[in-house]
C-alpha cells in the first residue's frame, strides 16, 4: 500500500482515480483507532488488488491535503473516483461493514 503526502497526492490519488477507484485512509501514528483500523485496510487492499487502489495519508505528514479534504477526525476513509470523493466513513468499522460500504460505492 502506498503512502501519499502533499507533494504526490495528486498523482497517487486524484489522477489514479480516473483509472480505478482509490480508497484513501487518513490516519496518524498516535491515533489508537487508526492503529486498530490499519490491519483491516491492509487486508482489503490485498483482497481488492487490481480492482481498487489503496493509499494511506498520514495527516501529520500531509497537512495541506488533510485541510483540503476537511479532515477533522481520524481515521477518515474516503473513496475517490474520477478525481472526486464519492463516499467516506469516519472511525473504526468491522471488516464486513467496510466491505459492504466499498461494494456499494464501486
Amino acid at each position: 500500500m502506498q503512502e501519499a503526502n502533499d507533494s504526490n497526492f495528486e498523482d497517487l490519488v486524484l489522477k489514479k482515480s480516473f483509472e480505478k477507484p482509490v480508497v484513501v485512509d487518513f490516519y496518524a501514528d498516535w491515533c489508537m483507532p487508526c492503529l486498530m483500523l490499519a490491519p483491516t485496510i491492509e487486508q482489503l487492499a490485498e483482497e481488492y488488488k487490481g480492482k481498487v487502489e489503496f493509499v494511506k495519508v498520514n495527516v501529520d505528514s500531509a497537512p495541506n491535503t488533510s485541510v483540503s479534504y476537511g479532515i477533522m477526525s481520524i481515521p477518515n476513509v474516503k473513496l475517490f473516483r474520477n478525481g472526486k470523493v464519492v463516499s467516506e466513513f469516519i472511525g473504526v468499522m468491522p471488516k464486513d461493514e467496510i466491505k459492504n460500504w466499498l461494494e456499494k460505492n464501486l
